[in-house]
């Protein structure tokens, strides 16, 4: 029997997956204003120590905590893929720009950089809202909720779990290779975990070929004839 805590009417704002996207919403528009304050603020220094540190602190945890959840579980999804490709791209656009922000030395070229980073995050936030979040929601194996409740976690500073192991035999073939990503994009540089199956995982190689050329391993541990074990790992020096 289901609880009533768990009935819900799809797409009111008892839905879990409304919910999750309001949360990110909500986490970007506390991001564009933490940002907007940082750029028009006149902190004692002249202007440089509010967006630099607001940049190559909140900004930079936001992206790599979206990386790690949003951006790891769509990954490894074709309807998906393309649209993160072009996501990452712009989040290295900004990741340069916080770089040559970091690196300006007066307070005007401070205040530019810090501005064209508000142009191009306005544009990468807006995106994430209108096109990856509902793709995500429609996406088979991919729960948006459990992703954006790992999402608060990392952004309120707490740390995911990283088993060494991951068995998938007893999840449904559509949540596998979301779930396979999202571990995947845990991992420091050296590190691995193992893949347990009951088939020989050559589509999933293929994604990751196809994803992460050059920058993983796979070595197989065990294959078959009913138990496949294939140590999935990040390369200790990505190229």
């Amino acid at each position: 029997m289901t609880s009533s805590s768990e009935v819900y009417i799809e797409g009111t704002s008892d839905d879990p997956v409304v919910r999750a996207r309001a949360a990110v919403r909500d986490a970007h528009d506390r991001l564009r204003a933490g940002l907007a304050t940082a750029v028009r603020g006149t902190p004692q220094d002249g202007g440089r120590h509010g967006p630099v540190e607001f940049c190559t602190g909140e900004l930079r945890r936001h992206l790599t905590a979206t990386e790690q959840t949003l951006y790891a579980a769509a990954s490894g999804a074709a309807g998906t893929r393309l649209l993160v490709r072009a996501l990452r791209t712009t989040a290295g656009a900004l990741d340069r720009r916080i770089d040559g922000l970091a690196g300006d030395g007066d307070a005007a070229s401070v205040a530019a950089g810090a501005r064209a980073v508000e142009a191009i995050l306005d544009v990468h936030l807006t995106t994430e809202e209108t096109v990856l979040l509902p793709a995500l929601a429609d996406l088979p194996g991919a729960d948006l909720p459990g992703l954006v409740a790992d999402l608060t976690t990392l952004l309120e500073g707490g740390r995911l779990d990283t088993p060494s192991v991951v068995d998938v035999r007893e999840i449904p073939h559509g949540q596998r290779h979301p779930r396979i990503f999202a571990r995947y994009a845990r991992l420091a540089p050296g590190e691995g975990f193992v893949l347990v199956n009951n088939h020989d995982p050559k589509p999933l190689r293929r994604e990751f070929e196809a994803t992460h050329p050059g920058t993983h391993t796979w070595d197989y541990v065990e294959s078959g004839p009913d138990v496949w074990r294939v140590r999935i790992g990040r390369a200790a020096a990505e190229g």
